[in-house]
């Protein structure tokens, strides 16, 4: 584990969906600390509550009981008002279908974000080529998604995770839609973000090529989330 501040710790949080008189347990009384420059892996059979983790560490969702600290900031206390501000500041997602504007070039989909900001001007547009030379992409800057690859719109969508200096960033299975070799490009990138930039990286993935370049894997199921030890076989599907 890294050394450092921790940017995201889940305090006995729980999450259950209420379907009709059934009620289903997403989360289970989970509590865990990451690090700031720590990359996290978290796996699991699907339907085990990966998404609903992600969502909750994003303040997209509230849990059902127990405290998300995110950045220093008490998230479950957080008004409707407030919270919007703790994602826009803190935190940078990254999906696993790009969800890059079409009609924007490289360079115009990582501007949007700072310009929901207001963010503009000459130190805009310096971040902006810095990001994109940072991932790779400096030389793609004018083209549009559609003339990109798979990995180069990945790798768009990580500078645009990245525009606006958050302490977290939450990849939803960001290698699922790429090959191998791309995958693992990817997955390298992400964590030389943790390690040079000094973001903290969690990702929801299935995986299992990329898993050695993660600090820590953690395996979900039935709500419950446990640390797997590195070289120790995964539970259920992913072990056979």
């Amino acid at each position: 584990m890294a050394n450092g501040r921790a940017v995201l710790e889940f305090h006995d949080v729980s999450k259950v969906y209420t379907t009709g008189a059934v009620d289903v347990w997403a989360l289970r009384d989970i509590t865990l600390s990451v690090q700031e420059r720590e990359v996290i892996s978290i796996m699991g059979p699907s339907g085990a509550g990966k998404t609903t983790f992600l969502t909750i560490a994003g303040a997209l969702m509230r849990p059902t009981s127990g405290r998300v600290i995110g950045s220093g900031a008490d998230a479950t206390a957080l008004d409707e008002r407030r919270l919007p501000r703790l994602r826009q500041e803190k935190i940078g997602f990254i999906f696993q279908n790009f969800n890059l504007l079409d009609a924007l070039t490289a360079l115009q989909n990582v501007q949007l974000v700072m310009a929901t900001r207001g963010i503009a001007g000459r130190g805009a547009e310096a971040r902006v080529h810095a990001l994109l030379g940072a991932v790779g992409m400096e030389h793609r800057q004018g083209n549009l998604p559609k003339m990109l690859s798979g990995g180069e719109k990945q790798r768009v969508a990580i500078a645009r995770a990245l525009a606006n200096n958050p302490d977290l960033i939450l990849a939803d299975e960001p290698t699922a839609n790429l090959d191998s070799k791309r995958g693992r490009e990817i997955m390298e990138l992400l964590r030389m973000v943790a390690k040079e930039l000094g973001k903290t990286v969690i990702t929801v993935s299935h995986d299992l090529r990329i898993r050695d370049l993660a600090d820590r894997v953690l395996w979900l199921e039935d709500g419950h989330l446990q640390e797997i030890a590195a070289g120790e076989h995964l539970p259920g599907e992913f072990s056979r």
